[in-house]
């Protein structure tokens, strides 16, 4: 199997547990955080719906400064409902679609870099970073059902059944 196909295919898997983790964010719970040192629930959810965007980019783009010494943000626009975060899901998985059929194996397997002021912090093969990428994901949508758990809200079944949701997917 190539690398494209073996990231593209999971990716998809991704995106369909991400929106069934989306579809569950009550509305009027941005700000909420578990504990003061705590991501707010919405920061979280936006992370979520917008990670496979990082893959466009980590193919489009030989680097990334998280930190640039002039200044900048990463932070987009807050999306406040389950609707907005389902739909920047799907244009953020359409970019990453895109970008990975349209690259080759032998391009995935070139140096891209992560820098914070300027300084490398990480650098691997392109696919190294894209298969960290995706596990950051799904680390954050973990994270974000903790938080669906302790509002009280429905936990989706995600890699087998849940205590709200007993389908095995």
């Amino acid at each position: 199997m190539k690398l494209t196909e073996f990231l593209l295919a999971e990716m998809n898997r991704e995106v369909e547990r991400s929106r069934r983790a989306l579809q569950q964010v009550p509305e009027g719970k941005y700000d909420w955080k578990p504990h003061e040192r705590s991501m707010i629930f919405g920061y979280l959810c936006d992370m979520v719906a917008t990670i496979p965007s990082w893959i466009a980019m980590q193919i489009a783009q030989n680097e990334l400064d998280i930190a640039p010494a002039e200044g900048g943000s990463m932070r987009q626009e807050p999306k406040k409902t389950a609707a907005a975060l389902i739909t920047a899901l799907d244009q953020s998985a359409a970019t990453a679609r895109e970008a990975l059929q349209n690259t080759s194996d032998e391009y995935l397997q070139t140096k891209w870099r992560l820098k914070a002021r300027g300084q490398v912090v990480q650098e691997a093969p392109r696919y190294e970073m894209i298969q960290d990428t995706i596990n950051h994901w799904a680390h954050h949508r973990g994270q974000m059902t903790v938080y669906l758990r302790l509002m009280g809200a429905t936990v989706p079944a995600l890699y087998g059944p849940s205590a709200d949701d007993k389908s095995f997917r």
